[in-house]
């Protein structure tokens, strides 16, 4: 496995479980600073050294490893524990992979950075390689041990190699976790719930502002992936669950269909998860599913326009008939059903059309319909 590593640093917890997964590996890691022009700093500088073999492309460097704070300044006590701690991690490593000591803890204690070249003379870097080609070509016979004590011979010379890479998914969450990227979203979702509790019913800034700040405590690696996923399907249900309380615009089914799809994509394609769906797959289920929504939704709305059809509501203003005459009580026909009616306004003969004004009770008060008062007039 050939990391290609551009970068200038990240979390320490990520780079402990990254460093973690290459020293146990039971394959060949190489790490190799590339294109030229890359740096390998901070976190890097971690990640490199604890791989089998480290390889740098010309006008390179790495270092830089003293540890910074995110949010707020660290006290002197603080500081001074998380450089001790990071030192020995460090020392560690390089003890563990034969590689420069006191170099690695100057990077941490002083924030040096070297160039390749100077990182193959002091033993920090193994080679310099131009490009992939020539990567393969200079560790071909180069003997390795593994995590589990064997000792592997390696044959690059003429291997062919598979590209891994990064997916659309994978970009946006590198996107996501940019720190600019990331505080701009804890803003926005800060003020959307400001807004929305200002302006209570626009639901906009609401329903914004909560993915956003869902997803800022995933950049902060406040949530893992999974918990990230999990909450962005439960807020996804719960703005559904309000489209259909509160019929409006759609924004609430939008924002629900949004988080609820970036939510399930998140839990399935999460590095922890057991449960790795297939894009394709995955993009047809959650297709169904809003196709099968929106129509549930669709239906509820055209539901609450309809004409109530039972009890007080269904029957008041509806055209009947008086079966007998109607002077202080009659019988009416309406609604597929007889009734005691009673007509205050004026009498109503037999067989006259009525229409239904109010109900007392199981009597109807009715009167003559409008048309059939003009037409004997």
């Amino acid at each position: 496995m050939i990391l290609v590593v551009d970068t200038p640093g990240g979390l320490l917890t990520s780079t402990r479980k990254i460093i973690q997964e290459i020293l146990n590996s039971d394959v060949p890691v190489i790490c190799y600073v590339a294109p030229k022009g890359a740096q390998c700093a901070s976190a890097g500088t971690f990640i490199a050294l604890a791989c089998h073999i480290v390889a740098m492309a010309p006008a390179t460097n790495i270092g830089a490893a003293h540890p910074v704070s995110i949010g707020k300044e660290m006290d002197k006590t603080m500081e001074e524990k998380v450089i001790n701690d990071t030192v020995s991690f460090i020392k560690s490593i390089c003890r563990h992979t034969g590689k420069n000591e006191k170099w690695a803890e100057k990077a941490v204690r002083e924030s040096v950075s070297i160039s390749s070249e100077e990182a193959v003379k002091i033993n920090v870097a193994d080679i310099i390689a131009n490009d992939m080609e020539d990567l393969l070509k200079k560790i071909d016979g180069k003997k390795i041990r593994l995590a589990t004590g064997k000792e592997v011979q390696l044959d690059t010379k003429n291997i062919p190699t598979l590209e891994i890479k990064e997916s659309m998914g994978e970009k946006l969450l590198k996107t996501i976790g940019d720190p600019t990227v990331a505080y701009l979203l804890m803003t926005i979702g800060i003020l959307g719930i400001i807004i929305e509790f200002s302006h209570p019913g626009f639901a906009v800034p609401g329903v914004v502002g909560t993915i956003c700040l869902i997803l800022s405590f995933y950049a902060f690696q406040t949530f893992t992936q999974s918990i990230t996923g999990i909450l962005l399907i439960v807020t996804g249900i719960i703005l559904l669950l309000m489209e259909i309380a509160a019929p409006g615009f759609g924004i609430f089914a939008i924002g629900g269909f949004i988080s609820m799809g970036l939510g399930t994509w998140m839990f399935f394609r999460s590095p922890s998860s057991e449960f790795q769906a297939v894009p394709t797959t995955f993009f047809i289920i959650y297709a169904i599913l809003v196709i099968l929504i929106a129509g549930l939704l669709l239906l509820i709305k055209y539901t609450r326009k309809r004409k109530v059809t039972t009890g007080k509501e269904g029957i008041v203003g509806e055209i009947g008939k008086a079966i007998t005459d109607i002077k202080n009580e009659g019988t009416v026909y309406v609604h597929g059903e007889y009734w005691k009616a009673v007509s205050p306004s004026r009498e109503i003969n037999q067989g006259m059309k009525i229409k239904v004004k109010d109900i007392n009770g199981m009597i109807l008060i009715v009167e003559p319909v409008k048309e059939q008062k003009q037409n004997e007039n």
